[in-house]
């Protein structure tokens, strides 16, 4: 799930064996800077500041973004090419309670 517009420069992508790649991505309000906001499907909304990483296990449905007033640019790490792409989040979803990587319940 993506909230926002995204755009992404790939700055590896491996060649086999490793198919390993890194983008780096920069989302508009809707860590490398601004705030990131993750959710994954039922739990909490995390919020993430620069230096902070945020890690979902494969096959784990989340979404994230930037907070609603700041930009968020990312350094995103991943094994393939493959992604799906779910619905988008709803505005109650993205402004709700958020907590600290810190504090995550």
């Amino acid at each position: 799930m993506v909230i926002g517009d995204a755009y992404a420069e790939v700055i590896h992508r491996g060649e086999d064996p490793s198919c390993r790649r890194a983008n780096l991505v920069r989302q508009s309000p809707s860590l490398v800077a601004g705030i990131a906001l993750v959710q994954s499907r039922g739990g909490a909304l995390i919020e993430a500041h620069p230096g902070e990483v945020i890690r979902t296990p494969p096959g784990e449905e989340h979404w994230h973004g930037a907070a609603p007033d700041r930009f968020m640019i990312r350094l995103a790490p991943w094994e393939t090419d493959d992604a799906a792409w779910l619905e988008h989040v709803a505005a109650d979803d993205h402004n709700g309670p958020r907590f600290s990587t810190r504090t995550r319940p």
